[in-house]
């Protein structure tokens, strides 16, 4: 994902990729050789070489590199999940506002221009349907398939239901890996609307799709084909039609509206506190899995 980083902010305009910093310096090489930068070889001297920074370490390792940074006076774009647990979560969200630095949470999905028809066309959802399935990854193996995929979706409904969960039912299996690799949760929410999301990183087909219902029809769109579809009821029958999505890479956009509120100094997207929630749905989940 680092590398991913330095490419789209290689691509964003008004930004320059100023400096690279990886445990492995071949690998830091490798990258600025590709998409520019200097090779830099501590966290000081990265603040140093910067205003803004994508941390994409391991989890248990977002605090200590983003805290350091943040301490340093550098905005942060945290890979997902934000941390490890709720605590350090808020921690991180405590150095933000202590040290007056913009934290800004990857949950990417929130870019994908498909997000921009679900906001303009839901009103008061009823039921969703979320599907994230994947081949094994061969990365983040230092967490399970909640953390890994099932975060993306639990976010973007926390962000569209805009309600508190109040119950929790979970099953999750593992099979490559001792963490659970397919899991399905299905969470109902104070305002009555329930979310059934399943997620898989063992399958042999790749998909991201989500359904919505609400009184008055439902949306489907699939994230990775940026596509979709609504279906409404009229004349007594039920009429489809094509949701027009303007296709674009959704990582360059995330950067490129961190950028910009850095710039502006105005408060992202996804903060802290979205990620800190949706962390601490994610571990409710796997809680209930573990029994």
């Amino acid at each position: 994902m680092g590398r991913n980083h330095a490419r789209c902010y290689s691509l964003v305009e008004g930004t320059e990729l100023t400096a690279v910093y990886d445990a492995d310096p071949g690998r830091a090489r490798a990258v600025a050789e590709e998409f520019g930068g200097e090779v830099v070889d501590s966290l000081e001297a990265l603040a140093d070489s910067c205003d803004l920074a994508s941390v994409a370490v391991p989890t248990v390792a977002h605090l200590a590199v983003g805290g350091d940074l943040m301490r340093r006076g550098v905005h942060i774009l945290m890979e997902k999940p934000i941390a490890p647990t709720v605590e350090e979560a808020q921690v991180l969200v405590g150095l933000a506002k202590e040290h007056n630095r913009i934290l800004k949470v990857s949950h990417i999905e929130r870019f994908n221009p498909v997000m921009r028809e679900l906001e303009a066309k839901l009103k008061y959802p009823k039921f969703i349907e979320a599907h994230r399935l994947s081949p094994f990854p061969n990365r983040s193996v230092d967490i399970g398939v909640v953390l890994d995929l099932m975060i993306h979706d639990l976010e973007i409904i926390l962000h569209l239901v805009k309600s508190s969960v109040v119950s929790i039912d979970a099953v999750g299996v593992p099979v490559l890996m001792k963490t659970e690799d397919i899991a399905n949760a299905r969470l109902r929410f104070e305002n009555g609307c329930v979310a059934n999301v399943t997620a898989s990183r063992i399958s042999q087909e790749r998909l991201r799709k989500v359904r919505v219902f609400q009184d008055d029809g439902h949306l489907s769109l699939d994230y990775q084909q940026q596509s979709g579809e609504m279906y409404w009821k009229e004349g007594g029958a039920i009429q489809k039609a094509r949701v027009e999505v303007e296709k674009d890479e959704p990582l360059k956009l995330e950067l490129a509206a961190f950028a910009k509120s850095v710039r502006e100094g105005k408060t992202p997207d996804v903060t802290g506190e979205h990620g800190a929630n949706a962390l601490a749905i994610a571990l409710e989940i796997i809680r209930k899995i573990n029994g």
